[in-house]
């Protein structure tokens, strides 16, 4: 039996997301799989922030204000404003979401169509503002869809410049069609050994990846600074005029 070395979290902060369509304080089952990996987190000394997204009037938009920054008018309320510090702040970002007709949820769209609203945006590197910030998935329902939302979700963040570790996924389906969900009695959602395992191993990559992100400052600059190439630098990109040595002969 292999032990796990000791590490030091206690500098990190993570930020769970849950896309469930049911506002508080009705039982999300999402809620009770992001409560594991959770848990797993403020036990190494991590601290934690829990946003139920529908509880929030996320203005659809991809402005990061949708009350001042719209062309042509504004939506009356976006209260993104005030709830993007404490996602885009925490060093891992997980996102949580219910499968619906084997996609996520129209919560979990509209949560990355806002997360895109301030891509961006530069760090004091000039790179855009997500580098240095980890993220991952996690996923519940009763029909397939988990790895294909995994997809979907981590080709999004990762776009954005979330840094993805391995297995940066989990989730839990029971038996396709009507059936139980992962709390419910019976379901074995919550004792499911691929579900634990995964869960488990996203955490911790989670956290790994976060602390050697932080501890070396952010995501290593070097090619990577939008300000710089908006200045006109290019990090070596080779001039399509000079390109062959062969051109115009």
């Amino acid at each position: 039996m292999t032990e796990t070395p000791a590490h030091d979290f206690s500098q990190l902060t993570a930020c769970f997301v849950n896309c469930t369509l049911k506002p508080s304080p009705e039982l999300s089952h999402t809620q009770g799989l992001m409560e594991v990996s959770s848990a797993i987190m403020r036990k190494q000394g991590v601290s934690v922030d829990h946003v139920r997204a529908v509880d929030f009037t996320l203005a659809p938009g991809v402005y990061p204000d949708m009350r001042e920054d719209v062309p042509g008018g504004n939506q009356a309320v976006d209260d993104w404003p005030e709830l993007a510090p404490r996602v885009m702040s925490a060093d891992i970002l997980v996102l949580g979401t219910p499968i619906w007709l084997g996609e996520k949820s129209s919560v979990a769209t509209r949560l990355i169509e806002r997360l895109y609203a301030m891509s961006g945006h530069t760090n004091d590197r000039g790179q855009f503002v997500y580098y240095g910030h980890t993220a991952g998935v996690l996923v519940t329902g009763n029909e397939d869809g988990i790895k294909h939302i995994a997809m979907n979700v981590l080709y999004s963040l990762q776009h954005l410049g979330y840094v993805i570790p391995p297995n940066a996924d989990a989730g839990w389906i029971g038996e396709a069609g009507p059936g139980p969900s992962y709390l419910d009695e019976d379901s074995g959602g919550p004792s499911n050994d691929f579900t634990q395992r995964n869960t488990t191993f996203m955490t911790w990559n989670l956290m790994h990846t976060a602390a050697w992100l932080k501890g070396h400052g952010g995501f290593p600059a070097g090619g990577n600074s939008s300000e710089g190439w908006k200045s006109g630098e290019r990090f070596d990109h080779p001039n399509p005029e000079y390109r062959s040595p062969t051109k115009g002969k």
